[in-house]
């Protein structure tokens, strides 16, 4: 009987996640049902693999070039949508989703394989990454969303909130952000959803890892975690993981994402201020860019 093997990150998550260890012990069995239900044959993982999901190649009948992705259900449900909003994108932008199931524990995604599937912030330098993100938002928001109950982006900030301010009372005084820019930046990230001038299906965690080369398009989003909400908030990942420039400049790399997405330049900056602070516990770069884009 061929072994089956648990990926290096899933494995790693594993480790610190109470609830991963007895569905890990139930993936074979699960892996092969959904082989069965969908006439699969599976491959080997992807290596390192997500931090939370199992995903392997996979092929049906007909050949087709396919990747079989088999995720935990958090009790934050964050990747509640992700089937829906692959649905709903209709590969315009994204991967295609081919199938979907979902289970008290475990949620099973038949979509699009990517080749090469390089992913974007191995290929392209940053500023030239900014293009492509930025044209891939524009194809993601163009998208009408109404028919389908995603969650609102005011919902994800609130939880995010409150666990912020639950850290920031336990953390250690030289892990913390000053007191006064953490009620600020953390009200802002309350408020800022309430306010937008539209509303756009949006991606969330759009950054180079979740953007991959493809052959039916340049390139192709993975991994979304949908939420309806401020346009404006969904240059933000793409910018934490720039943090070069984000270092160097916050406020340019803000302007620029802005003008690449044609949306208002003022709350990008709001909300990268209020998403550094949001991030600021533990982590120096997040506490310099917050004190840097401050509202005067």
């Amino acid at each position: 009987m061929q072994r089956f093997v648990v990926p290096r990150y899933l494995a790693e998550t594993a480790a610190r996640e109470a609830g991963l260890g007895s569905w890990i012990a139930d993936l074979p069995e699960t892996v092969a049902g959904l082989a069965g239900r969908w006439s699969l044959r599976v491959g080997e993982p992807f290596q390192p693999g997500g931090q939370c999901s199992w995903v392997a190649p996979a092929t049906d009948p007909a050949g087709a070039d396919l990747v079989l992705k088999v995720g935990f259900r958090f009790p934050s449900g964050e990747e509640r949508d992700e089937a829906a909003g692959l649905r709903l994108w209709g590969g315009n932008g994204a991967v295609r989703l081919h199938a979907a199931r979902a289970s008290q524990s475990t949620y099973a995604l038949l979509i699009e394989r990517c080749r090469p599937g390089t992913p974007l912030g191995q290929v392209l330098a940053e500023p030239e990454q900014d293009e492509v993100v930025a044209g891939l938002l524009r194809q993601l928001w163009a998208q009408p969303h109404a028919a389908y109950p995603f969650r609102p982006l005011a919902e994800m900030c609130q939880a995010w909130a409150e666990e912020f301010e639950n850290q920031y009372a336990t953390s250690a005084a030289a892990e913390r952000i000053d007191p006064g820019l953490a009620r600020t930046g953390i009200a802002l990230f309350r408020e800022l959803p309430g306010s937008a001038d539209s509303q756009m299906l949006l991606c969330t965690d759009l950054h180079g890892d979740n953007i991959l080369a493809a052959q039916r398009e340049p390139w192709l989003v993975i991994d979304p975690k949908p939420y309806v909400g401020d346009p404006a908030y969904d240059v933000l990942q793409h910018m934490l993981n720039c943090e070069g420039r984000l270092a160097a400049d916050p406020a340019g790399l803000a302007a620029r994402m802005a003008g690449l997405t044609g949306v208002d330049p003022g709350r990008v900056r709001q909300w990268l201020f209020a998403r550094s602070v949001q991030e600021s516990i533990c982590s120096a770069l997040m506490r310099q860019v917050a004190g840097r884009l401050a509202p005067s």
